[in-house]
């Protein structure tokens, strides 16, 4: 008795890795077949997101120089929206005379 049940249990400690190693074959070829060589999928989107990375790359100095340049642009319309109003307000009072 157990000797049989020792022989079913090596069975099926064989049969279950044996099919553990077919499903990770399986597997292994769906995750060559999304991103394993050069041709793949992945491998593109990798490619152009490193193209993206590289051409852009400069964008972070040039945001700095271009905040610094709107703020000082703000302030001088500030300025000039003062002196429109300053002017409406001559305008309305020469109007008014």
């Amino acid at each position: 008795m157990y000797t049989l049940l020792m022989v079913l249990t090596v069975l099926l400690v064989l049969l279950f890795v044996g099919a553990l190693i077919y499903f990770v074959t399986l597997i292994h070829g769906l995750l060559i077949d999304i991103g394993g060589d050069g041709t793949s999928f992945l491998a593109k989107l990798r490619v152009g997101l490193r193209a993206i990375e590289t051409e852009t790359s400069h964008l972070p100095v040039q945001v700095v120089k271009l905040n610094e340049t709107l703020s000082n642009t703000g302030v001088g319309l500030k300025v000039v929206n003062q002196n429109l109003a300053g002017t409406i307000e001559a305008a309305l009072k020469q109007k008014n005379v």
